[in-house]
């Protein structure tokens, strides 16, 4: 028997929320409630919010992370150390890794990592762009911030082979991350000490 709600605007409210990952029914009647109970511009300040993020977000010509302009804050940031490239997933790694102040660098975002099972391949990846970016010349060390996981390994190797004819310097963050774990999830120290201690990357997995 399904729940009945006393009003079909709050019943579409929920069924939205609950449409957000991580966020089941129970969830999003809270979340709901809440809403009903601020203030008029409170709710068109958030619902302003979400929809100039999903209209008028950008994605940086340089690094693919998000950004209100065509060059995110980071690559037009001169005090970065262009000639480190951080390859990580998502953008959510980028936030990550800034988190943790131990990474003057700037970043590469790909998009996921190659997972045939999942029907994702290399040309569904922002690889091309970063090969480019290193043959320009300018970029003396790869650092591959990928999660340790059997895809974030074929991912590294991958981009070992593409970028094997440049003349760069390939690192891999230190495994003080369990293998398995997803890089966003991982506690700040230890996100931190990784990026600091990270090694040579030879092309062979762990």
């Amino acid at each position: 028997m399904s729940q009945e709600y006393p009003s079909a605007l709050f019943e579409r409210a929920v069924s939205e929320f609950s449409k957000l990952p991580g966020i089941g029914r129970k969830t999003a009647t809270r979340l709901v409630l809440h809403i009903l109970r601020q203030q008029q511009g409170e709710v068109d300040n958030f619902a302003d919010a979400m929809t100039r993020l999903k209209r008028e977000v950008k994605y940086c010509k340089h690094c693919h992370g998000i950004s209100d302009t065509d060059v995110c804050p980071i690559c037009a940031n001169p005090a970065r150390d262009h000639s480190i490239i951080c390859v990580v997933e998502n953008i959510r790694d980028i936030l990550a890794v800034e988190n943790t102040m131990q990474f003057k660098g700037v970043y590469h975002v790909l998009g996921g990592v190659i997972s045939p099972m999942d029907g994702i391949s290399p040309g569904d990846l922002q690889i091309e762009s970063l090969v480019t970016r290193v043959a320009a010349g300018d970029v003396k060390e790869v650092i591959l911030a990928l999660s340790p996981t059997m895809e974030g390994d074929t991912t590294n190797f991958y981009i070992f082979r593409k970028l094997s004819g440049c003349d760069v310097k390939l690192s891999v963050i230190a495994r003080g991350i369990s293998v398995g774990d997803e890089l966003e999830y991982t506690d700040e120290v230890t996100l931190g000490r990784s990026i600091v201690n990270r090694t040579p990357f030879t092309g062979k997995t762990f």
